[in-house]
């Protein structure tokens, strides 16, 4: 049974793991001088995060079904932690890009088993409340990850500069841990069950010939190994479905459910445009603004604003209109994405793009928790940590793809200008929005968010 710090305590790992997502993107230039490194020092210093973390996710899931999910959620805090320090007190690049590859697979350890505990632990309308408070804790830590990086950098708290933005989890993690042992109840298979090792390799190297290229293949211009990859990684796909294990690490009866499948493809959808526009528009403040780290982290207040508005109204709205609300979601952030289109060819003042900016995140915020409760609805306790790692991977492959698209468009279209990039790359993420709407639909006209 849940207790009173039961949710505030489980929702810190996904705070932390989507903070360092964003975070770093600030840090970066101030990290690279600091720090003597190469471009691709720099590069991996963001993409070895991003590549262990998506590819650990569906093991990081299995684990928890297996070996209890408290136990994995205290494992993969405690080494989230510890790779925060390495992280903050790095002496040379290198060694960063190490510790961030080892905190990439700390989060792959955490996250899966915030959504099973949410899953396993609270039932019926306190479910709907937890993971609509995960979304929006998804949510924020996502749109003001580069204000608080931008905000601790300006600080300069201790003479730490770059380094706070790393050891900032410490504290967080620290108290997380503490409180692990008494407020959050273990939950694991009720058989005991052994990890299908021959499977664990399958999905896991696939993923990673996956995510390579897409982190990796835009800045190198799509060389060859990029699309070899990419076909090694179905290869390895199809060769994991064809096998057949007691336990496989993924079971593949969960996308038999309608509602599991279509809901995690209009999942593939949300994240394929949220972190594409979060990087293009810190883009365009940036470089087609002038503004500096701190005041492009401002400019997103107002997405996080409209985020979390809308966030405290999904529950009662699908709760009345059902799965519905999603498509709505969908449409009023391509509303709000129009209307930035519109305010940015005039090339009107910053703080008339601000109306635009709320409407945008109120979409955002309507669509993200009630997509997840759907994907969740009907999977079985016992496939609750396997699920979620799927739909985190899923969140993180589709952030891979829309990076990737929007990189083709927007870097594609940049000698016109940032701002007419900009403009190019709102077209291909309204399109993407849309498509949510449209998505919605394959979704069982019983199924409720």
């Amino acid at each position: 049974m849940p207790r009173a710090g039961t949710l505030p305590t489980v929702l810190t790992g996904v705070f932390i793991t989507i903070l360092d997502f964003f975070i770093v993107n600030v840090a970066i230039p101030t990290t690279q001088r600091d720090l003597h490194a190469t471009t691709t020092t720099v590069e991996w210093i963001v993409a070895g995060y991003g590549l262990a973390y998506g590819s650990g996710l569906v093991l990081g899931g299995r684990l928890g079904d297996i070996f209890g999910r408290r136990r994995l959620f205290v494992v993969g805090m405690a080494l989230f932690t510890l790779a925060s320090i390495a992280c903050g007190l790095a002496p040379d690049g290198a060694t960063l890009v190490v510790a961030r590859i080892v905190q990439g697979a700390a989060a792959a350890l955490l996250a899966p088993q915030v959504l099973a505990i949410l899953r396993t632990t609270y039932s019926g309308q306190a479910q709907v409340r937890a993971i609509n408070l995960y979304a929006l804790t998804m949510g924020l830590a996502a749109v003001f990850g580069q204000l608080v990086g931008g905000l601790l950098i300006q600080a300069d708290l201790f003479g730490l500069g770059w380094r706070a933005c790393f050891l900032i989890n410490v504290p967080i993690g620290v108290a997380a841990l503490a409180l692990s042992g008494r407020v959050i109840p273990e939950s694991r298979l009720a058989t005991a069950t052994r990890l299908d090792l021959g499977g664990t390799a399958l999905v896991t190297l696939a993923l990673v010939a996956t995510l390579l290229p897409l982190i990796e293949g835009r800045a190198q211009g799509w060389p060859l190994w990029t699309w070899l990859s990419f076909a090694v990684a179905a290869l390895l796909f199809l060769a994991y479905g064809r096998r057949r294990h007691e336990s496989p690490l993924i079971d593949l009866t969960l996308f038999r459910d309608r509602a599991f499948t279509a809901g995690l493809l209009t999942q593939l959808a949300f994240t394929m445009g949220m972190a594409a526009y979060f990087l293009i528009f810190a883009l365009y403040a940036q470089e087609g603004r002038g503004l500096d780290a701190l005041q492009a982290g401002l400019v997103f207040t107002p997405i996080g604003a409209g985020y979390l508005s809308a966030s405290l109204l999904a529950p009662r709205l699908t709760a009345r209109f059902g799965h519905q609300v999603i498509a709505f979601g969908g449409l009023t952030r391509a509303l709000g994405l129009a209307v930035l289109l519109v305010t940015v060819a005039m090339n009107v003042p910053l703080g008339w793009q601000i109306p635009a900016l709320v409407v945008d995140g109120f979409g955002m915020g309507l669509a993200l928790a009630p997509i997840m409760g759907t994907v969740l609805a009907k999977v079985a306790p016992h496939h609750a940590g396997a699920a979620a790692g799927v739909l985190t991977t899923t969140q993180q492959v589709g952030s891979a793809i829309g990076v990737g698209l929007v990189g083709i468009v927007f870097y594609g279209s940049l000698a016109g200008g940032v701002s007419h990039a900009f403009e190019h790359g709102l077209v291909y993420l309204i399109a993407v929005t849309l498509a949510i709407a449209g998505l919605v639909q394959m979704l069982p006209r019983a199924a409720k968010a």
